[in-house]
């Protein structure tokens, strides 16, 4: 069982940056894949960066040269650094782990976090 919390959120003007950063707790000996999703006010929910357990990487193309996605296995933290922010990326963002694999079109994962609120101003 893992246990995922996020943090980092908050809210920012367009062009700005923020950091969201993700703490796994529990199970943390095998090897799973991590990704951040979000979802915005009357919308579902999509990937946005994903993270194989070999570090391999892949983006939604509204993201893609924005934001960039790493993991620090020593502390057992997801992060997702988000520049150029734009009014469109206002989202609830959520962390989740899958022990077999993330992918950037599926919200079919093992365990989610209760999510970061990231908000965009023009």
């Amino acid at each position: 069982q893992l246990q995922l919390v996020e943090s980092g959120g908050g809210s920012v003007q367009a062009g700005g940056s923020l950091r969201l950063s993700c703490a796994v707790s529990g199970y943390t000996y095998g090897s799973y894949s991590m990704g951040w999703f979000r979802q915005a006010p009357g919308k579902d929910r999509e990937g946005v960066a994903v993270i194989d357990s070999h570090g391999s990487t892949n983006y939604a193309d509204s993201v893609k040269g924005r934001f960039t996605i790493s993991k620090d296995n020593a502390k057992n933290t997801l992060y997702l650094e988000m520049n150029s922010l734009k009014p469109e990326d206002t989202a609830m963002y959520y962390c989740a782990a899958d022990l077999a694999e993330a992918r950037i079109d599926s919200i079919s994962m093992d365990y989610w976090g209760k999510g970061a609120l990231v908000t965009i101003s023009s």
